[in-house]
């Protein structure tokens, strides 16, 4: 089974454990119609129930489905083996009734005993979404779906979480919750608080992608251009020898 549909079988669970006390294991109302389209796709109802709903699950059925099926034997003969399969409830009807009929008895307004209905029957679907916390349980491509709670299932649950908190909650215990959901963050209008915005401190710059600074010319005209910084060396003069000396005065006296 995908990731997928696992987290939206747990997650429709999970929502009517929480609001309408369904708890493992749990008891699956099978009719003829779903057993029929389970063997015309070959699919193994008493493995693949509990699996896809990767938990304890009862298969039952009533009497009055038997019965009706079995009126259909030359079409359903291998629905009706596999409804002989699972357990079966007691409805209360001394006469059989339409199975359609008998599975409203049993859910009744409430839905008391926590019943799953599986069922291919459109008509049927479409008067249980009218009641809540009834899921519905149906084949898809040649695997079992949960179908999402209706939204009278999801009314009624609001309406119950409301007048729950009303009438157990005492002022003094609704002021304390008032205040843990402003902690945490649940209420709608929160007022912000006040936090000091932290100013950023200067960095130093990062010496690798800094460049060499360039040295600019200076404006003063009177350094020269060719001068080198530094000592200045001075020049060597250059002496004759005291005997050339004497032979050039002499030269020149003649």
């Amino acid at each position: 089974m995908k990731i997928t549909r696992y987290k939206k079988v747990q997650k429709y669970l999970k929502f009517y454990y929480n609001n309408y006390g369904f708890h493992q294991p749990y008891q699956v109302l099978i009719d003829g119609t779903f057993c029929f389209a389970a063997f015309k796709e070959h699919i193994n109802i008493r493995e693949q129930i509990p699996k896809y709903l990767n938990s304890q699950a009862k298969l039952l059925t009533t009497r009055c489905i038997i019965i009706e099926t079995e009126k259909l034997a030359k079409k359903t003969h291998g629905a009706l083996t596999i409804l002989k399969q699972f357990g079966i409830h007691e409805c209360g009807h001394k006469e059989p009734v339409a199975g359609s009929k008998c599975i409203m008895s049993m859910i009744g307004k409430k839905n008391e005993k926590h019943y799953i209905l599986a069922t291919q029957d459109r008509d049927l679907q479409s008067k249980l979404r009218e009641k809540p916390g009834v899921p519905l349980l149906y084949l898809h491509n040649k695997s079992p779906t949960l179908e999402k709670p209706s939204s009278v299932s999801f009314d009624k649950a609001g309406q119950a979480l409301e007048t729950n908190e009303h009438i157990f909650i005492t002022e003094n215990q609704s002021e304390t919750l008032k205040q843990m959901k402003k902690k945490l963050g649940v209420e709608e209008k929160v007022e912000e608080l006040n936090v000091p915005i932290r100013k950023k401190k200067p960095h130093n710059p990062n010496p690798l992608s800094c460049k060499k600074k360039k040295n600019k010319p200076s404006r003063q005209g009177t350094k020269k251009e060719n001068v080198t910084e530094g000592k200045v060396r001075k020049r060597k003069k250059n002496k004759f020898p005291k005997h050339l000396k004497n032979e050039l005065k002499s030269v020149i006296s003649q």
